[in-house]
């Protein structure tokens, strides 16, 4: 027997389970329970053991290794549960109402707590709220209601609920603040101002002419721009101002343990479940267009030749002149005009423009890619919130200008907390291995473009290889590969370079309604502004904030993922029969993951349904192989589609022809 573990658990829809291991015993191990044992151990759970825990629980357990290589894990005993929600339907066992879960999320159903669901029928919806051993009802879903987004919300442990003492926080806390901000001195009479709390010194940018630039639909907007012209050296000054989220979340407070705890806001297709109350994500923190709003300003100085020679942080009221919208500011880049651009902010888009470009000389000089994006893109119809098509995504010229900036900023940021010697939470993005770089080489021959990265991979080299299919039809389908063969980056408080970037230094910090780690920089570069000179780095403080929004990251990541593979599975239900062509995206153990072109969606041809079987998986050549025949990434395939099913994210294909061999 080892020495007692803590690890996570992981429910299969089939009743049992497993725990994933942490690295090191509870006890650091004992007589006669050695505490040696792999570092990624996994242990099976019968389902008798699961019955009380759900997904994501994290438990004390003993294990036993009753073959070799083989373990079991008993004894289980919940330390946290993450999870706040359930989703599923009222069921009665007996006369008893019971709560039936998602089998991924629990093997058996929960019951209600006495009295609680005695008016709701069988086969009810519901959000429950998770009480001990039992749940509570907190929504009960009408009729036509979205239970495919309930689910992914549910499954993947999204906290949509803000307890009602976090409410009331935030509604006292915006109101606060904006009742202070109201009492400010008209704009211009000064350049800096002592405001009373909770607000500051500030300097006041109120008069200097700023857009913020977001889509349609967004109401939680929290950067915005604006840009002093170039002087007669030529350089300009590009002033990108952040929502200060600090102002509306003391630190420590109930308001802030919620949003940490959950990390980021979750945009699902139809729904965002924000990190924040909407009284500050979309109100009082949000830069509205008109108001007066608290913010933390980065100042860029950027030469003509695009280096950013200076670099000035400072705490600023700002007063947005117009919400421009991504197809507006396309319009007006491509014509010169548009209705929906008022002539009194033409100017300063014209020289966000400018600095722009003189930012994409540089960063293309450096190399890089943008690797954090979804290939594909489904359309929503505003009034039934039905799919209505899926498109390979085309970030368009305002995309591209706003990336650059918000780019900007967040690099000079991290350099500015560097040179200083701040601690932060840093966004790392590792250099791939040799096995990853030839790993690479090999899917872009079979996709029939040569690499030949030499014995390193560079972001200049990654750079060049893009150009090479940038406009080219299969460019999703590279991306797709590019991303998995590269890796994600990372969350951590040692500062690094990140990889798919070219950057030497990067963070998040231009995202603080959304994102809980630009909110914990903007913390230390206020505290710094207003004099606190006892922040050092290596603090662990950070480091476990950085791995807990790793986790969290990961998995708003992955719900967002599903959500988009369920509406999918949607759309294509009415397609099937349909003949598609795509490329080999993914090699598993179940199948093909097949890229349809000319949508960036994914469907699954299964191994069972491959001709000229049994295959055996090359992990080497990622590839499926059954004799003379093999299946590998890049290869283009014709394939029918064989079935949808929206709960499980998936959409079956099955081959229409061979796979097509690269030349040479």
């Amino acid at each position: 027997m080892h020495a007692p573990v803590r690890g996570r658990i992981t429910v299969n829809p089939r009743g049992f389970g497993f725990l994933t291991v942490d690295a090191q015993p509870l006890d650091g191990g004992g007589p006669g329970r050695p505490a040696a044992r792999p570092a990624e151990l996994t242990a099976f759970i019968a389902p008798p053991d699961l019955n009380p825990f759900l997904d994501g629980d994290i438990v004390s357990a003993g294990i036993a290794e009753p073959e070799p290589g083989r373990y079991t894990a008993t004894a289980l005993a919940l330390l946290e549960r993450p999870r706040t929600e359930l989703f599923g339907t009222v069921t009665l066992h007996g006369r008893k109402p019971h709560l039936r879960v998602d089998r991924l999320v629990a093997n058996t159903d929960w019951p209600f707590r006495a009295g609680a669901a005695a008016d709701l029928a069988e086969g009810t919806p519901v959000v429950a709220a998770i009480a001990g051993h039992e749940v509570m009802p907190v929504r009960v879903l009408a009729a036509g209601a979205d239970l495919g987004l309930e689910r992914c919300v549910a499954r993947h442990g999204v906290r949509s609920i803000f307890p009602p003492a976090v409410l009331e926080a935030a509604r006292v806390s915006s109101s606060t603040t904006l009742a202070a901000l109201a009492g400010a001195p008209t704009p211009g009479e000064a350049d800096r101002y002592a405001w009373p709390a909770p607000i500051g010194p500030r300097r006041d940018l109120r008069a200097v002419p700023t857009v913020t630039i977001d889509a349609a639909s967004t109401t939680d907007i929290d950067d915005a721009l604006a840009v002093i012209p170039a002087g007669p050296d030529g350089a300009l000054r590009v002033l990108v101002s952040i929502a200060d989220v600090d102002a509306f979340v003391p630190e420590g407070s109930p308001l802030d343990l919620e949003a940490r705890e959950r990390g980021t806001s979750v945009y699902l297709a139809g729904r965002v479940v924000p990190m924040l109350p909407d009284a500050i994500s979309s109100q009082a923190g949000s830069l509205i267009e008109g108001a007066d709003r608290l913010a933390l300003t980065t100042e860029l100085r950027v030469d003509p030749e695009g280096r950013i020679t200076s670099v000035d942080l400072y705490e600023s009221v700002i007063r947005s002149r117009a919400r421009l919208t991504y197809d507006a500011v396309a319009e007006f880049l491509s014509t010169g005009r548009s209705a929906a651009v008022p002539d009194a902010v033409a100017p300063a888009l014209r020289w966000l423009r400018t600095a722009a470009a003189r930012l994409s000389a540089v960063r293309a000089a450096r190399g890089g890619v943008e690797l954090d994006r979804e290939e594909a893109y489904v359309t929503i119809n505003a009034e039934t919130r039905e799919p209505t098509m899926v498109a390979p995504r085309a970030d368009g010229a305002a995309h591209r200008l706003v990336e650059r900036l918000m780019v900007a900023a967040n690099e000079a940021v991290a350099a500015w907390l560097a040179a200083r010697g701040l601690p932060g939470i840093f966004r790392v993005h590792d250099e791939p291995t040799e096995e990853r770089v030839r790993t690479l080489e090999r899917f872009a021959h079979n996709f029939g473009l040569e690499a030949a990265f030499g014995p390193r991979l560079t972001p200049l080299g990654l750079e060049a290889f893009e150009a090479q299919f940038r406009d080219a039809a299969i460019a999703p389908a590279i991306r797709t590969v590019l991303g998995e063969a590269l890796g994600p980056a990372r969350y951590t408080a040692a500062p690094g370079a990140h990889f798919g970037l070219g950057a030497p230094l990067y963070l998040h910090f231009t995202s603080p309604i959304r994102r809980y780690a630009d909110l914990a920089v903007h913390r230390v570069v206020k505290s710094y502004l207003r004099g606190e000179r006892g922040q050092r780095v290596g603090d662990d403080a950070h480091e476990l904030l950085s791995q807990h929004l790793n986790r969290r990251s990961r998995g708003a990541a992955k719900a967002e993922a599903e959500r988009h593979r369920m509406l999918i599975a949607r759309l294509f239900a009415s397609r099937v029969g349909e003949v598609i062509e795509g490329n080999i995206v993914g090699i598993k153990p179940f199948g093909l993951i097949v890229q349809m072109s000319g949508t960036g969606a994914t469907g699954t041809v299964a191994t069972d349904a491959l001709p000229g079987g049994p295959y055996r998986l090359d992990p080497a050549g990622h590839a499926l192989v059954a004799g003379v025949r093999r299946y590998q990434v890049g290869d283009w395939v014709r394939a029918t589609i064989a079935a949808a099913n929206e709960e499980l994210g998936r959409v079956d294909l099955a081959l229409a022809g061979e796979a097509v061999a690269p030349p040479g």
